[in-house]
């Protein structure tokens, strides 16, 4: 008779953002193979719909809520010590907190740039940052969601590319200073991929079919696409790997990201779109 060895049993992990479509998925991703979860986020009617979801698909599964901000450091704090308490250890930390949205570089000012720094690297930080204690004295591994953006310039997403090359950047950085303790920390960069924040990019076949055109594999994202790697890159078999941000895009980085001209002018106005075009800044209003 065969038998399945659950490698992660006895191993605990914070999923951040774990009621959205990645947090979600990679937090099941993770149980299947013994794991204990805690998820974190804003809203707990989101988290306890999650948690019924994945223990609906995996009963008997441990799945704890943390309500809380990824980017204020007390949160982040107790949903790691949470984590911590259910086995005496903390193995895994996804990040999976951030996003962004088409506005002009022109049309951004000190304070909107920021917020997507903050948003996208600020978040990240926060988890590497508190959990390492954590995980020191056994080791462990983080996961961080990025995005192809990253990588390749998108158009009117300069705030969006920039926070996402950051955070890029501070997953090799931590990769390297935490290594000496056991501490993996690597990436996934998802294309355009099916989520809350994305839905209507999906609702609407004239800008998901500029996407696709993009990817040779001829279709977008799901969030199971992107939780298969988060689970490689969280348990035993990538014990190799720390400091990678890992493509999952259809291989659309092979070919580019599409302009979405319309989407600018549909938010903010033709005469904004024609004024930054020109290399103005659109008045108000």
């Amino acid at each position: 008779m065969m038998t399945t060895t659950r490698v992660l049993e006895g191993k605990t992990a914070l999923v951040t953002g774990g009621a959205g479509g990645i947090g979600a998925a990679s937090a099941l991703a993770l149980l299947r193979d013994g794991a204990a979860v805690v998820l974190m986020g804003r809203r707990r009617e989101a988290l306890e719909a999650a948690r019924r979801s994945l223990c609906a698909q995996l009963p008997g599964a441990t799945v704890e809520i943390s309500v809380g901000d990824a980017c204020r450091e007390d949160d982040v704090r107790a949903a790691l010590q949470q984590a911590w308490e259910l086995e005496r250890r903390l193995d895994i930390v996804v990040a999976t907190v951030g996003g962004g949205g088409f506005r002009p570089l022109l049309m951004h000012d000190a304070a909107s740039l920021t917020a997507e720094l903050e948003l996208n690297i600020a978040s990240a930080f926060l988890a590497v940052r508190h959990a390492s204690p954590l995980m020191a004295p056994h080791g462990g591994a983080i996961v961080c969601i990025s995005s192809n953006a990253a990588r390749m310039t998108c158009r009117w997403l300069s705030a969006y590319c920039a926070a996402k090359a950051g955070l890029e950047a501070f997953v090799r950085a931590a990769a390297e200073e935490l290594a000496g303790c056991g501490i993996r920390v690597n990436a996934v960069r998802p294309g355009l991929t099916r989520s809350g924040a994305t839905g209507p990019m999906f609702d609407n076949p004239a800008i998901l079919d500029k996407f696709v055109a993009q990817m040779p594999l001829g279709r977008a994202g799901e969030p199971d696409d992107i939780a298969s790697a988060v689970r490689y890159l969280a348990g035993p078999e990538s014990g190799w790997v720390t400091g990678q941000s890992i493509a999952v895009d259809g291989g659309s980085e092979l070919r580019g990201n599409p302009i979405l001209d319309e989407t600018v002018a549909a938010v903010y106005g033709e005469a904004a779109l024609q004024a930054v075009l020109a290399g103005r800044i659109p008045e108000a209003g």
